[in-house]
This record gives C-alpha cells, sequence and structure tokens, in this order.
C-alpha cells in the first residue's frame, strides 16, 4: 500500500510516493511556466498544473518497480492565493489566472481599505502579505475588469482545489487554503460575511470548507484513466503550501518551528492561537493540523541573492562547474569559509527584492556596506551569508515576541545543505539547528501525511517525528559574534529605507 502526493508548486508539480510508514519512495518533478502579461500580472494555466499531475505521474510509475495498484490515497499541497474560476458547468472560465505572487490588484485594495480599517482587517484575517496579493481583491479585480466572466463564475477555487476538483469531481477547499483569500477570520474558522459584503462580491462564490484530512472522494474514470490509477484511490482535500510545509517540517505543536531556505525565506511557529502583531504583520494561516496555526514572517530575497553574488561575483566558478558538474554554490560556501566571522567587517544586506512586513519599507532595496580595497570575494560571499541568516534573525525576533520558542529549530529547502551556512544560522540565531533527511520534501511529506490520517493509515501526525532522521545537529559556537553584528547589520535597512525614499 502507498500514498502518492503532489506538491503543486510555484515551478511545478512534485509527485512523490510514499509508503505507508510515511518514507519516502521516490519522486518526479514536471515543470510549468508563469506568464507576465503586464507589470504586476503573474499567471499560470490550470491546465498546466493537470498536464504536470499527469505526467509525473505517468513517468513516476513508468519505473517497473512501482505498481499504481498499490496506491491507496492522494493529497495535494498547492501554492496559496489562487484564483481560479468556474462556471455553473464547473467548467474553466479563463486559461490563465493569478498565483500568489499577483499584485494587479493594488488600486481595489486601497479603495477597499478607504471604508474598513486596514489593521482590523488584519488582526481578523492574519494576512501579512501585501493585500493586492490575497484573493478577495483578485475577485474584485475580475468583476470590475472582466465583468462578463464575473457573471458567468459559479465558484472559485484554488490552485490544489482545482485539481482536487478534476480528480474527485466535487468543489470544496480546506481550512488552511480558506484562510489566504483576505476574507477568512482566523479565529472563527470560518469566512467573514462583513468583509464579504464590503468587498461587494456573492458568497455563494465562496467554496465550502472542509477538513485537511477529509476524504473528497475516489478517482473520476476520467482522472484514473489519464493517471494509469485505479478508481478506488481516495483523495483527501489537502492543504496550502505554508501549512503542508509546518506539517511536514515537524512544526505541528506549540512552540515548534522551522526555517524554510530558499528563493525566498521565512520562518514559521505552529500554535494554538494566530501571532498577530501590527508592526511585524506575521502572516498566518490555519494549520492543517486541528486547532493550529501557522504563523511566518519572512524575507523576500535569500537564495536570490545568493544567485546574484553567483552570477555577477563568480562568474570564472560557474564555468568551471558547468564543464567539471560540481556544484557552484559548494564552491562558494568553501570561499565563504576563509573568511572569518563578520568577514573583516563587510556587511551585506540581502533585500535585493524590496522590504518584506519586516522592513521599515518595501522600496528598499539591498547593499554592501564597509567595503574596503582590501576585501575578497571570499569576504563578498561570507557577507551575503550572514546577511541573509541576520535578516532571518529578525524574522525569528519578531515571532519570539508573540509565543516562546523551543530552543532547537529544523532547517528544510536548498540553505540547509552547507555546513558553514548551518554554523552561521546556528550562531546568528543562538539556536540550535537540526537538518534532517526530508530537506526539501517537507510540503510533500505533509500532504502525505494528510492522506494517511484521512484514510486511517495512521491514527495521527505524531507519526511524522518517527520519519525525520537526524542528519547533522549544529549548535551555536560563538553567537556574542553575531549579537555585536546585529546592531550595525540593523542600522543598514535604516539607511537603505532613506535612500528609497
Amino acid at each position: 500500500m502507498t500514498i502518492l502526493a503532489y506538491d503543486l508548486g510555484t515551478g511545478g508539480n512534485k509527485a512523490s510516493l510514499y509508503a505507508e510508514d510515511g518514507k519516502l519512495i521516490a519522486s518526479v518533478f514536471e515543470g510549468y511556466e508563469t506568464h507576465y502579461p503586464q507589470s504586476g500580472f503573474h499567471e499560470q494555466r490550470p491546465l498546466d498544473w493537470k498536464r504536470a499531475v499527469v505526467e509525473s505521474t505517468r513517468k513516476l510509475f513508468a519505473q517497473p518497480e512501482f505498481d499504481p495498484q498499490d496506491v491507496r490515497a492522494i493529497a495535494l499541497s498547492g501554492h496559496s492565493l489562487g484564483c481560479v474560476p468556474l462556471d455553473a458547468d464547473g467548467k474553466l472560465l479563463l486559461d490563465s489566472t493569478p498565483i500568489w505572487s499577483d499584485s494587479r490588484a493594488e488600486s481595489q485594495a486601497v479603495r477597499f481599505f478607504e471604508t474598513l480599517d486596514y489593521p482590523e482587517w488584519y488582526r481578523k484575517t492574519g494576512a501579512g502579505f501585501p493585500p493586492a496579493h490575497y484573493t478577495v481583491f483578485k475577485l474584485i479585480w475580475y468583476r470590475e475588469n472582466l465583468p462578463e466572466m464575473f457573471a458567468k463564475m459559479k465558484k472559485f477555487v484554488g490552485t490544489k482545489d482545482f485539481i482536487n476538483y478534476w480528480l474527485t469531481g466535487r468543489i470544496a477547499t480546506d481550512f488552511s487554503y480558506a484562510s489566504g483569500t483576505g476574507a477568512y477570520a482566523l479565529e472563527a474558522w470560518g469566512y467573514d460575511d462583513g468583509i464579504i459584503a464590503s468587498a461587494g462580491l456573492p458568497r455563494e462564490i465562496f467554496p465550502e470548507i472542509v477538513p485537511s484530512t477529509e476524504i473528497l472522494g475516489t478517482l473520476t474514470p476520467e482522472a484514473a484513466e489519464e493517471l494509469g490509477l485505479p478508481q478506488s484511490v481516495q483523495v483527501a482535500a489537502g492543504g496550502v503550501d505554508n501549512s503542508c510545509m509546518a506539517l511536514g517540517a515537524r512544526a505541528f505543536k506549540n512552540g515548534r518551528s522551522y526555517a524554510s531556505l530558499g528563493s525566498s525565506s521565512w520562518i514559521a511557529v505552529s500554535d494554538e492561537k494566530p501571532l498577530l502583531d501590527t508592526k511585524f504583520f506575521p502572516y498566518v494561516f490555519t494549520h492543517v493540523v486541528p486547532g493550529q496555526f501557522a504563523s511566518a514572517t519572512a524575507i523576500f530575497s535569500a537564495g536570490t541573492t545568493l544567485k546574484w553574488i553567483r552570477d555577477f561575483c563568480c562568474g570564472d566558478l560557474k564555468a568551471e562547474c558547468a564543464q567539471t558538474g560540481e556544484n557552484v554554490y559548494a564552491r562558494m560556501m568553501e570561499l565563504a569559509s576563509r573568511s572569518p566571522i563578520g568577514a573583516r567587517g563587510l556587511l551585506l544586506n540581502p533585500t535585493f527584492a524590496g522590504g518584506s512586513c519586516l522592513e521599515p519599507s518595501s522600496k528598499m532595496r539591498g547593499g554592501i556596506f564597509n567595503l574596503d580595497l582590501s576585501h575578497t570575494r571570499e569576504d563578498v560571499i561570507r557577507a551575503a551569508l550572514e546577511g541573509i541568516a541576520l535578516n532571518l534573525r529578525k524574522a525569528l525576533d519578531a515571532l519570539g515576541t508573540l509565543t516562546r520558542l523551543e530552543d532547537s529549530i529544523t532547517l528544510v529547502g536548498g540553505g540547509a545543505i552547507s555546513p558553514i551556512w548551518r554554523q552561521i544560522y546556528a550562531d546568528a540565531f543562538n539556536k540550535t539547528v537540526e537538518k534532517t533527511n526530508i530537506d526539501q520534501d517537507a510540503a510533500a511529506l505533509g500532504a502525505a501525511a494528510l492522506a494517511a490520517v484521512g484514510t486511517g493509515i495512521w491514527e495521527n501526525f505524531d507519526r511524522i517525528d518517527t520519519v525525520h532522521e537526524t542528519q547533522a545537529v549544529t549548535r551555536p559556537e560563538d553567537p556574542e559574534a553575531y549579537e555585536a553584528i546585529l546592531p550595525r547589520f540593523l542600522e543598514t535597512a535604516e539607511m537603505l529605507t532613506r535612500l528609497a525614499e
């Protein structure tokens, strides 16, 4: 008996096959494109998601050692804030729809808050991203800019919910995904009729909300045939990627936290109450785990800043590694290890993609400070690694003012691979950091766990802890050094904000 988990991410879908005990057997990735037809428009084609799900599944079971007849259940993790319109017959009304990063609805959000208090809306919804990204404002944009389409819309669904509808024929969402609409009251565990009325939207277009573990049904004949799976496969409702990743990263009990280290990076913590604050504006999703919330603070540029350093400071290494097959980032980490803590006085603020809610201004950009003719490439790389870690330290401190965090933190994502970077994180956070075998599979594991609990294969989510196998534990060695650097680093944000004004 096996479980199939789909991690429907921004860049593509990863189909992962899991054993009953939660151990990963194999996975296949199939990508799709994001389209940018205008400034602020970030769109994907829902039928591309379906194609990626089908092709990744077919490729997975093309391997003769895996039997599709053994699959008992499916669940999805899906990227957030989707807005896919369906008509009365359940047909797709737009070929291409806005994804989480789409900000076309800025003017709609501005007008909305002329009559509704923004902090009050935030405290109710936990919507800490820039408001235009939330589904409720995308729906207002539809109404104002695509009125004929809007008049035909019977329901809208999120990313993974569109796939679930194709899989089972049932239109529904779960609490975690609904909590990202901007029209959901966290502590009431449901849509807020007042927000929906203020937005001028019909209540009936909002999909039914069910628990993440609820079985929506079995595969339709069409889906079963396209996937090459038996019709008897059960489909759980699944969850939003942020909450599925929290579950898969073991952050499903009070105070447990994890750091996701990717292109952008964030720190999230699980708690029985939403962690709300109108200074730092953590963004909060209802957890896929009943009675819990996943609250997070983020920086918009982490791996992308390091990629910039790679492209503009390490072109020779990039070319060499292309020839030898070596990992260019591993070479960069080795160079960084030659520079001492503090990079000989060099500071790098990594806000190359603009300021998040943690920063003084969204308009600020990154910078390199105190650069001297004696500094080397090794120092620049080290300063970048330290700058990213110190910016995440701000995120950690913000959450730490709102709840008690455990003394250790799990690292997931590509940034967890490097021993030197793990040591920088341990010292900058002054926490023990742990890397496990899950790495970049946290969201997929979270989805698989939802299917396992939903079908009764697992009694509860505690099994997640046994799936994780510790690969490295890194303890702070010189946290005092980073405590001394931190005030100067924080000053760089103020300077960069003044430059942006």
